[in-house]
């Protein structure tokens, strides 16, 4: 896949917020309130974890409030507290999860070796792929179920798309300065980097192919690094339970 903080993320809303309370049916519903802001917080990531949960199951559409509020143990009305509405909860959704890989990534990067001159942007295809394989409702989130489902959540998704290649196109300029990767701009190689991983984590989601995920992102970096001619210092790719 492809993601500037998502505080720089353009994602319109189909519909303006709800100003005002929750509908009549969720104010009734309503248990306690959390008073502190951590409190708050806490409960906030609650609803986010549960509606992540539901939302990879269930999908978008098929997916209500009332599922969501069922999955955190929650009433009702309290997921109307947080979120106004299932656009919302799900815009929200989405800015968690790359808020997440991006973190992930910068955490990753932080701690690469210098050398040899190729290994931060090893570092950067490995992390993302962990990610993604530790995280498979990521991949429907993000992968599979946002780009399936039009505006206003296409424009999100390319906003996330733009800053994750960002991260990368950074990644990429230092391999090029290092003579690892080859003279072209810098983004257009980050968005091949970028295309090519997501559509390999999204194949993960249907089969594995017999390679693990540490297998397939040397596989990624062979293949981005030297093509696909064989080369007589390459050792082979080894299938799982073959090494």
């Amino acid at each position: 896949m492809t993601l500037p903080s998502s505080s720089a993320v353009r994602h319109p809303r189909s519909a303006p917020a709800r100003k005002g309370p929750a509908p009549k049916e969720a104010q009734r519903a309503v248990g306690r309130r959390a008073s502190s802001p951590e409190e708050k917080e806490r409960r906030r990531q609650d609803i986010l974890g549960a509606a992540k949960q539901v939302f990879a199951e269930r999908g978008y559409h098929a997916t209500t409030m009332a599922d969501v509020a069922r999955a955190a143990g929650l009433s009702y009305g309290s997921v109307y507290w947080y979120f106004e509405s299932k656009e919302i909860l799900f815009h929200a959704l989405m800015a968690s999860e790359e808020r997440a890989l991006r973190r992930h990534l910068a955490r990753t990067l932080a701690a690469a070796p210098k050398d040899p001159p190729d290994a931060a942007f090893r570092a950067a295809v490995r992390a993302t792929f962990e990610f993604f394989e530790d995280d498979r409702d990521a991949v429907k989130l993000l992968l599979r179920d946002a780009t399936a489902l039009g505006d206003p959540f296409e424009q999100h998704l390319f906003g996330i798309n733009e800053g994750f290649v960002d991260d990368i196109a950074a990644v990429v300029t230092e391999a090029q300065q290092r003579g690892v990767v080859i003279d072209a701009p810098p983004r257009v190689v980050a968005f091949s980097i970028a295309a090519l991983v997501g559509q390999l984590a999204c194949r993960r989601l249907v089969t594995d192919d017999g390679l693990t995920a540490g297998q397939l992102a040397d596989f990624a970096v062979r293949l981005l690094l030297h093509g696909l001619v064989p080369r007589q210092r390459l050792a082979p790719v080894v299938r799982a339970g073959q090494d």
